[in-house]
């Protein structure tokens, strides 16, 4: 008998990609049959996924780019996405179609809906995305990674946490080294588009400390294209050890071994930092629909993991004594590591799995 298949509809950055992967990974354990329906910016982000994962480039298109010839062309787009997904499924008809937001997604989900499949969308962040809001009433579940989210009147959400990758899991819990007086690894992310503030502002507060702890740190700083040369130039310029990239494919590692991470709050790095178990400084995105990151920020905050900075009140001077309050604090920081631990789900996936399977028998007995 063929395996069942599930659909998985993600795109547009690594915080959809991510914990699309990390269902894809579990499904796949449990004998499904996994395709991912995505566009081409989604799939830069599918290095890290299976070879046993199908992955299909649909059109699709968003209204946030391009100018008025492009956006009206934005329906016919994902029109002809919708079409084109209609009829994969009418060949191969799916058990359970799961969206994790992003304009990739429709096609998928809109297909699912038309041909009343079983579907489910899960939102990883505290405020759903737009493409999520719209398909949460059209859905047959809604699953959310950060808890509370703010859901449509009439909506019910199932907290399961945001799913990671295998590679995270695998990290999980791993020994937490206190800073002191010796080598001390920092770890400085923007989410997987990188972030220009981090840039500008986290490598002259790390160049402010105290030259006892300055010459014990080794960065990694996650940068864009155009500011990775003139980052890399000022930590060259003031003797500190750095390796920058504009994408870390071993982000796992990398936060392992870190006394510190300095970050975003995008729902997926806040899920990483947690499963993990790491003090971090987070800086939320201020433009971010309904400042969702801030809502990401909140339960680690809350539990003493990290320290949040508004991004408007993220300079120098504010960040290197966040920085050295951390990193001048073996004990507090230990304590921020277990905080952190507190609040990760690894469990993420194996329940986000639990709901496709229950969804798909469901659809099976109807």
């Amino acid at each position: 008998m063929t395996a069942p298949l599930l659909i998985i509809a993600a795109g547009g950055t690594g915080g959809h990609m991510f914990p699309a992967q990390a269902l894809a990974e579990v499904m796949l354990a449990r004998g499904w049959r996994v395709r991912l329906s995505t566009d081409a910016r989604g799939a830069r982000y599918t290095g890290g996924f299976p070879d046993a994962v199908e992955i299909v480039q649909v059109s699709s298109a968003t209204f946030a780019r391009g100018g008025l010839a492009a956006k009206a062309m934005v329906p016919l787009r994902i029109g002809a996405g919708a079409l084109g997904a209609m009829a994969r499924m009418l060949r191969d008809r799916p058990a359970a179609v799961v969206g994790f937001g992003g304009y990739p997604s429709i096609p998928a989900l809109g297909a699912a809906w038309a041909l009343r499949l079983p579907r489910m969308i899960h939102e990883q962040n505290g405020v759903l995305g737009r493409v999520n809001e719209v398909f949460s009433k059209r859905v047959d579940a809604v699953a959310c990674g950060t808890w509370p989210t703010t859901l449509p009147e009439g909506v019910e959400g199932v907290h399961v946490g945001n799913p990671v990758r295998a590679a995270v899991l695998d990290r999980a819990g791993a020994g937490y080294i206190a800073p002191g007086d010796y080598p001390m690894e920092l770890l400085v992310m923007g989410g997987s588009q990188g972030a220009r503030i981090l840039s500008d502002v986290v490598p002259p507060a790390i160049a402010n400390l105290p030259m006892e702890m300055l010459r014990n740190i080794r960065v990694s700083h996650q940068a864009r294209d155009e500011d990775g040369e003139r980052v890399s130039a000022f930590y060259a310029e003031h003797g500190i050890s750095a390796d920058v990239q504009p994408f870390f494919d071993d982000v796992p590692r990398r936060m392992s071994e870190a006394q510190l991470v300095i970050s975003r709050a995008g729902a997926s790095s806040v899920a990483d930092i947690s499963v993990i178990g790491r003090p971090s400084i987070l800086i939320p995105f201020a433009a971010a629909t309904g400042d969702h990151q801030t809502a990401n920020a909140r339960g680690l905050v809350e539990a003493g993991a990290a320290i949040m900075v508004p991004e408007d009140a993220a300079n120098p001077e504010s960040l290197t004594e966040q920085i050295h309050m951390v990193l001048g604090n073996s004990d507090a920081a230990m304590q921020m590591a277990l905080a952190a631990l507190s609040v990760g789900k690894p469990e993420a996936a194996e329940a986000l799995a639990q709901m496709v399977e229950a969804l798909a028998q469901k659809g099976k007995d109807t």
